[in-house]
């Protein structure tokens, strides 16, 4: 369950992280001072039209003002929080299945982060690998990639204590809500990733390390020209094989009938899954699988949710 739905059942918005905002001058306030106005009689600095708003800066000041940019969009928003973007200093660009957002937080959900983050929340940086039985203390673990406000994460996790569920997402007000849902029901099975899923997948995993992964409700994507975007692709589902023990399952859902049909596609025809269901089709929504606040929205629309559930050889 991604968060914020651009389309029904869907995820984040999902273009490129940008290094900067549009129009934004990289050496802005680089000296840590106001721009003061001329004296008058002085002569004008300004930019003649179409000049670069730089010309002139010297080359060591616009790189501390890219430096201090830099570190700022790395910061936490809140004191031992999650970091706004853990792996981009040193990670490639690449396109995106989503996009990070830094919304309102809530008051609860800030207490959330700032208490709870150092104890059952990381960053993905891709710099380590994660030893999962210390993580979770020995219990089988599985991978939920986008949670949204993580109330459906919070149930299944609650229905099975016995199973831990490491959660990622990008989403800062639902990172502080499934953790405030982990501490008010007591859950210690919880543990919520903030960065991209596939470096967590790629980099900081070992093989046959995970006893399933949840995909529920991803971005659809539907322009054509974005569905290169989408999540399920061949090529995740090669790292997804690597990373999957024998017999764990690969468990999606969506609301979305073409990206259904692709999500069909191409689990059938990759060799080291194998359908669940007899029929070699869609499977019913098993009971585990908490109904959540998108599905719910979907289905008042009269969008049919599909459930596939295919296990790795």
């Amino acid at each position: 369950m991604n968060p914020s739905p651009t389309t029904p059942g869907g995820a984040a918005p999902g273009a490129e992280p940008t290094a900067d905002a549009p129009g934004a001058d990289p050496t802005a306030d680089a000296a840590g001072t106001e721009p003061t106005a001329a004296a008058p009689g002085a002569e004008s600095t300004a930019t003649a039209p179409g000049a670069s708003a730089t010309a002139g800066i010297p080359d060591e000041l616009r790189a501390a003002a890219l430096d201090r940019q830099r570190r700022l969009r790395q910061a936490p928003r809140f004191p031992g929080g999650p970091a706004a973007d853990p792996a981009g200093s040193h990670h490639e660009r690449r396109i995106r299945s989503f996009q990070p957002r830094r919304s309102r937080v809530s008051p609860g959900q800030q207490d959330a982060l700032e208490r709870l983050w150092p104890k059952w929340g990381l960053d993905i940086d891709g710099l380590r690998v994660l030893d999962l039985p210390e993580l979770f203390d020995g219990l089988p673990v599985v991978l939920e990639i986008g949670f949204g406000m993580g109330e459906a994460t919070a149930q299944m996790a609650a229905d099975d204590p016995g199973t831990g569920i490491l959660a990622v997402d990008v989403h800062t007000p639902g990172q502080g809500n499934l953790l405030r849902l982990a501490d008010r029901n007591g859950m210690s099975n919880i543990r919520v990733a903030n960065g991209d899923a596939i470096i967590l997948l790629r980099e900081m995993l070992t093989p046959d390390s995970l006893d399933g992964l949840r995909v529920y409700f991803p971005d659809p994507w539907p322009k054509s020209r974005h569905h290169k975007r989408r999540l399920i692709q061949p090529e995740f589902l090669d790292l997804v094989a690597q990373r999957l023990k024998p017999g764990a399952v690969l468990h999606c859902a969506t609301d979305w009938e073409p990206y259904a049909e692709q999500m069909l596609e191409v689990l059938t025809a990759h060799p080291r899954f194998e359908n669940t269901a007899a029929d070699g089709g869609y499977a019913p929504r098993p009971e585990f699988r908490p109904l959540t606040r998108f599905e719910g929205q979907g289905l008042d629309k009269g969008h049919v949710v599909h459930d596939l559930l295919f296990a790795r050889h």
